[in-house]
Parts: structure tokens; C-alpha cells; sequence
């Protein structure tokens, strides 16, 4: 049988140092637990505040578009209330003035029932568009879609088409 050879052990004494030194133990779970209680809080600030941030964008671009496309939509349907065609064409998009010509459009809209009042709904940012409840002059009302467009150069919104 044979032994192992012997590893004589560290002298012992003042000023002889072990190879290396023991981690400490104690109060080891409370400085991992508060440094991840610490991390976590940090990421939800932060996620958080910027989630925050983002609804907080999204509204007011939400009402902003809104405003706009009320405006766009009123005027134009304002325009062609009063009777005055030019000014309608004007607010028309430029897909629209291509289509047609101003002569054509004041003989079209000129035969049409004029819109005396409506009412309109929430716009869709999506699809550009927006319902309208219109009442006619001769007392009858439909549920109208406005489709928008958006000026090339000012970037205000302007109506290209009105239909059922």
C-alpha cells in the first residue's frame, strides 16, 4: 500500500498570511437582497417613466390630430354650406384637385344636397378618416365618412374625399 506523500502544513505564527483570504459571511443576503431590490427599483423608475412618457405623447398627438381634422373637415363642409365652392376646392388635397377640375367640382357639388349641420366623431389616426353625422337641407341625414390627406409642404391636414 502506498501513502499519499505528506503536504506539510503553513507555518504557523506573526505576519504568515493564508493563501488567500475567506469572504465574509455575515450580512451576506442582506447586501445581495437590497442591491436587486435596488436594481429592480431603478428599472421600474425607469420603464416606468418612460412608459409614462410614451401614453403621455400618444394623447396629446391623439387630440392635436383631432383638433385638426375637426378644423379641416368644418371648414369645408362650412365652405360648401355657404356656397362658396372655391374656397372648398381650395381645402380639398392635391389627389383630389387632380381629379378634378374646379368647374367640375362647382357643377358637382352645386347639384348635391347641402349639409346643414352635423356632427363629428373621433378621428382615426389609422386610416386617416372620420365619421361624420351629417343633416341635409331637405331634413334627411346620413352617417358620412371624411377621408384626410395631409398638405405637402404646411402638413395641415385637408379633406379629400366626403362619401357614405
Amino acid at each position: 500500500m502506498t501513502t499519499a506523500p505528506h503536504v506539510p502544513a503553513p507555518p504557523q505564527g506573526p505576519g504568515v498570511q493564508p493563501p488567500f483570504p475567506a469572504p465574509p459571511v455575515e450580512g451576506r443576503g442582506k447586501r445581495i437582497g437590497l442591491s436587486i431590490g435596488i436594481a429592480v427599483g431603478v428599472v421600474v423608475l425607469v420603464c416606468g417613466g418612460g412608459l409614462g412618457a410614451m401614453i403621455g405623447v400618444l394623447a396629446s398627438s391623439q387630440s392635436s390630430a383631432q383638433e385638426h381634422a375637426n378644423a379641416a373637415v368644418s371648414g369645408y363642409l362650412n365652405a360648401l354650406r355657404d356656397g362658396k365652392y372655391d374656397k372648398a376646392y381650395d381645402l380639398l388635397c392635391d389627389k383630389a384637385r387632380e381629379d378634378e377640375s374646379q368647374a367640375e367640382f362647382r357643377r358637382r357639388v352645386a347639384g348635391e344636397p347641402v349639409v346643414r349641420s352635423y356632427t363629428m366623431g373621433k378621428f382615426d389616426v389609422l386610416t386617416f378618416s372620420m365619421p361624420v353625422e351629417a343633416t341635409y337641407d331637405n331634413g334627411s341625414s346620413a352617417q358620412l365618412e371624411a377621408y384626410l390627406g395631409s398638405d405637402r409642404t404646411t402638413g395641415a391636414f385637408e379633406v379629400c374625399e366626403i362619401g357614405e
